[in-house]
């Protein structure tokens, strides 16, 4: 494998790891939304 090869599967590898790091964190970094009381919040009375 040549040098240039070698550089494009680091940079590729390193960008998909990147991206998929960023969204983990996303989503792990979100608060939960509030669900709203099915009995109080949904009764027509």
């Amino acid at each position: 494998m040549n040098t240039s090869a070698l550089t494009l599967m680091v940079v590729t590898q390193l960008t998909v790891i990147s991206i998929t790091a960023y969204f983990f964190y996303r989503v792990f970094t979100t608060p939960p939304k509030r669900e709203p009381d099915s009995f109080s919040e949904n009764d027509p009375h």
